[in-house]
């Protein structure tokens, strides 16, 4: 079993950074650490992004589509997270390989099945 901590490595804490400088461009977003060391990015004390370190290295998992994760999840990079893998989240694990464009779509795409309407129409307007 694997129990996730706070994220501390350098490259988890590089990672954290790039995941806060997109999640702070969305209206009303809050950074929080749980209770498990887990940090998370939310609207309204709803997550949509939730981050932790175990043995395998730094998560992001990210709030999906039911027909995102399932295209998300034929590539071997992503993965079902436990707990709540079974709601829409998919997870990737750090590495140097992260398309961060691609990323900041699916965060965009996680703030959006988040967000309260007001607030999706407000950064749709910037787009």
């Amino acid at each position: 079993m694997s129990v996730h901590k706070k994220v501390q490595s350098e490259s988890g804490l590089r990672m954290l950074e790039n995941v806060r400088e997109i999640c702070t461009l969305f209206p009303e977003t809050v950074e929080h650490i749980d209770g498990f060391g887990h940090t998370s990015f939310r609207v309204r004390e709803k997550p949509f992004i939730i981050m932790g370190e175990n043995e395998h290295g730094t998560s992001l998992a990210i709030k999906t589509l039911p027909e995102t994760q399932e295209i998300l999840l034929q590539e071997e990079r992503f993965f079902r997270p436990a707990y709540i893998g079974h709601h829409g989240w998919t997870s990737i694990y750090n590495s140097e390989k992260i398309n961060w464009e691609e990323i900041r779509g699916l965060i965009y795409e996680a703030y959006c099945r988040t967000a309260p309407k007001r607030l999706i129409k407000m950064i749709q307007e910037d787009h």
